[in-house]
């Protein structure tokens, strides 16, 4: 089955894969990156749906990098 993988989105990009998938959902994909994740959350059977899900990844990312600025900021010495 051919899906995109957006696991590695915000290090090495969305990538598409030929993987297997088993029977509670998890993909397995040997020859590329020796990706294992499950189907929807790492990877996706459109690549639409890889874009949405490494936006998302994108934007917590920033917020996680703004709270930490914003603490070392604030911090005194």
């Amino acid at each position: 089955m051919k899906v995109w993988i957006s696991k590695l989105a915000l290090t090495k990009g969305i990538y598409e894969a030929e993987v297997a998938v088993s029977e509670s959902g998890y993909v397995s994909e040997t020859s590329t990156w020796g990706f294992g994740g499950r189907l929807g959350r790492d990877a996706h059977e459109t690549r639409e749906a890889a874009v949405a899900a490494a936006e998302q990844m994108r934007l917590k990312k920033i917020a996680s990098l703004k709270k930490q600025l914003t603490k070392l900021e604030a911090m005194k010495f």
